[in-house]
C-alpha cells in the first residue's frame, strides 16, 4: 500500500488522573498529541490508555532526545527501525504495552508505517498489526517544522500545581495529598495577594472553597490579571475530595475543544446525556451527600459507547438528594450537578 499525503501536527493533550472509589488512583500526564489530517491519532487506536513519547513530565534531555529520534536524528530504539509512538502512562516498560510503527524517509518526505501493538522486541505484524492505519506521508518541511519548534521551546508544557484557597484547612490538605498522588502539585492559602508573579506562573488552576468571598475571588482573579495569566477558576460544587479533584481534572484540559473525545455531559431526570465522538471506554460516577454531610459513591457505568449521543438511567438512589455525576474518558473528565 503506497503512503497518501496527510497533514502533520501536534496539540496539548492529557491522560486524566484519579482517585478511584476503590482507593486506588491513575496518574495524571500531560502530553503533545501527533494530529494527522487534523485528527489526534490516539484516536483512531480504539479505546487505548496512552500516551506520546511527547509528555510534558519527562526531564528536557530525554524530551530533547525523544523528538530527534522521531526526526530520525538517532538509531531507531527497537528493531526494524521501529519507535515508540504511544506508550504507557505508568512507566516506560514496553511489557506493558506500546503502540509502535516504522519511520523512515522517502526524499524530503516522511513516512510512518506498519502500526503495531508491541510488548517485546519482535514484533509479529500479521498478529498484533494494526492493519487499518496508516501509511501516513508527511510533507518533510511540515513535519521537520512541527518538532523542531519544540526544540526550541521547551515551554510547551502544561502548568500542573493548582492553588488552593480557602479556610477549610483539613479538606484542602486532603485535596492537595490527593492531587500530589496522581501527580499534580498543589498549594494552599488563605489569598494570592502577596504571591509574587513569577510564583504563580507556575498555576494552571485556582480552587476556591466555599467560604472564600466574593471579594476575595475577585482580588485573586486581579492578581493573576496583573501577572498577564490565564488561568482556569474552579469553584468547588462540594466538600467531597474525588469530585472536586474531577473538576480540577476537567479545568486543567488544555487540548484543543474541537478534538475531545468526550465533548458533552448533561445530567437530569434520572438519567445521564454523554457524548464522545470516537469508541471508546466511558465510566460514570455519582457522588451524592446524606442528610449527615456523609458521601456515598456509586459506579453507576463503565462500558465502551460508539460515537453519537447517549442516555444512561441512573440508580434513583446514586442521585438521591444533592448528587453529583461525574464521566471519564482515558483523556477527559466531565462534571454536572444533578438538579434536585
Amino acid at each position: 500500500m503506497s503512503a497518501a499525503y496527510v497533514t502533520f501536527g501536534l496539540a496539548p493533550a492529557m491522560r486524566a488522573g484519579a482517585v478511584l472509589a476503590d482507593g486506588g488512583y491513575q496518574i495524571h500526564r500531560d502530553f503533545l498529541d501527533f494530529v494527522v489530517d487534523g485528527r489526534p491519532l490516539l484516536y483512531q487506536l480504539s479505546d487505548l490508555d496512552a500516551v506520546s513519547p511527547l509528555a510534558s513530565d519527562i526531564p528536557p534531555a530525554i524530551f530533547t532526545e525523544q523528538v530527534r529520534n522521531l526526526l530520525l536524528e538517532a538509531q531507531a530504539p527497537l528493531p526494524g527501525g521501529r519507535y515508540v509512538i504511544y506508550g504507557c502512562p505508568e512507566c516506560a516498560d514496553l511489557a506493558c504495552g506500546a503502540v509502535t510503527a516504522v519511520i523512515d524517509r522517502h526524499g524530503d518526505d516522511f513516512v510512518w508505517r506498519d502500526f503495531a501493538w508491541q510488548t517485546e522486541e519482535d514484533v509479529d505484524l500479521e498478529l498484533n498489526g494494526y492493519h487499518g492505519i496508516g501509511p501516513f506521508r508527511f510533507h518533510g518541511h511540515e513535519y521537520r517544522a512541527a518538532l523542531h519548534s519544540l526544540l526550541n521551546d521547551h515551554d510547551h508544557a502544561s502548568r500542573r500545581r493548582v492553588l488552593l484557597i480557602g479556610a477549610r484547612v483539613a479538606l484542602l490538605a486532603k485535596l492537595a495529598a490527593a492531587l500530589r498522588t496522581i501527580g499534580i502539585g498543589a498549594d494552599i492559602t488563605r489569598d494570592a495577594h502577596d504571591v509574587p508573579a513569577d510564583e504563580l506562573r507556575a498555576y494552571g488552576a485556582v480552587v476556591f472553597g466555599a467560604t472564600v468571598g466574593e471579594a476575595d475571588r475577585a482580588a485573586v482573579r486581579d492578581s493573576f490579571e496583573r501577572a498577564g495569566l490565564d488561568v482556569a477558576y474552579v469553584e468547588g460544587l462540594a466538600p467531597i475530595v474525588p469530585l472536586l479533584v474531577a473538576q480540577i481534572e476537567h479545568a486543567l484540559d488544555r487540548s484543543p475543544a474541537g478534538q475531545r473525545r468526550l465533548t458533552r455531559l448533561v445530567a437530569a431526570d434520572g438519567e445521564a446525556g454523554v457524548e464522545v465522538t470516537s469508541p471508546c471506554r466511558v465510566r460514570l460516577t455519582t457522588y451524592r451527600l446524606d442528610l449527615l454531610s456523609r458521601t456515598h459513591t456509586h459506579e453507576v457505568f463503565d462500558g465502551v459507547l460508539e460515537p453519537g449521543r447517549h442516555r444512561i438511567a441512573l440508580d434513583a438512589k446514586a442521585v438521591k438528594g444533592a448528587s453529583f455525576v461525574v464521566a471519564r474518558t482515558s483523556g477527559s473528565v466531565l462534571v454536572e450537578a444533578m438538579p434536585r
